[in-house]
């Protein structure tokens, strides 16, 4: 029985501690442009074997992002743009992979490719990367995520390029290491997504609600290790009482 009792105990400390990581990280992105804030659930599964019909154990249970828009503040960088509602930017990994992201802030590499601020390229709607050409002036992003300027030898501005803007079902999604998303389907651009130019869209995470649940979360690591130093405590007095019956 003891043991059961341990191996509850032990796997409700492990799933805390999972928890606790989560909303570190949560915590660690709240200044950074489009952040998703990680949410992590968790479920009961039975221990398969034999005598192992009362125990279970605690597992991640579909960890995902909670998507809703956080708020927009106005920066002046015509490179800069947010996405109204929802929708996500596309850009090129380093390994030739195609991943998405609400944070908005771009920006022209030395050979005029619009990359974010990661150093990845942004593609556009025809899944290419974007290069617009040294020299050009006024390079803007407009609110339907065309992207216009003024190039060289010319005196008015041009449309270069769209920006692609994929709206996926978020169970589509799977977040990277790298903060990314990435989807198990072929996502076309979409028209109807409109952007605020000139502007970043802040994390979602909320930094009060982040604060309460770590305290709840570290209270939660607290019982279940003192459950363990219980049950430890128990089974010395057993053992103690086991060994007075045999005097």
């Amino acid at each position: 029985m003891i043991d059961r009792f341990v191996f509850t105990a032990m796997t409700g400390a492990k799933s805390a501690m999972g928890q606790l990581a989560t909303t570190s990280h949560n915590m660690a992105n709240l200044q950074t442009p489009g952040f998703r804030e990680m949410l992590s659930s968790f479920r009961a599964v039975p221990v398969n074997g034999s005598n192992a019909d009362s125990r279970a154990f605690v597992v991640d249970s579909t960890p995902g992002a909670d998507w809703t828009p956080g708020a927009v503040t106005a920066t002046g960088n015509s490179l800069d743009a947010a996405i109204q509602d929802q929708g996500l930017f596309a850009v090129l990994r380093s390994n030739g992979q195609e991943a998405y992201t609400r944070a908005g802030k771009f920006h022209m590499d030395a050979q005029g490719f619009l990359v974010n601020s990661s150093g990845l390229r942004v593609l556009n709607e025809q899944n290419q990367t974007i290069q617009i050409p040294v020299g050009s002036q006024d390079v803007a992003i407009q609110p339907n995520g065309t992207i216009t300027a003024t190039l060289p030898g010319q005196k008015f501005e041009t449309p270069v390029a769209r920006l692609k803007l994929v709206n996926p079902a978020p169970h589509t999604l799977e977040r990277q290491a790298d903060g990314l998303f990435t989807s198990n389907q072929d996502l076309a651009s979409l028209d109807d997504i409109r952007l605020v130019p000139g502007s970043l869209e802040s994390s979602n995470v909320s930094a009060a609600q982040a604060m309460v649940q770590m305290i709840a979360q570290n209270r939660l690591f607290d019982l279940n290790i003192r459950l363990v130093q219980v049950a430890e405590q128990n089974s010395k007095s057993a053992g103690a009482l086991m060994s007075l019956s045999r005097v």
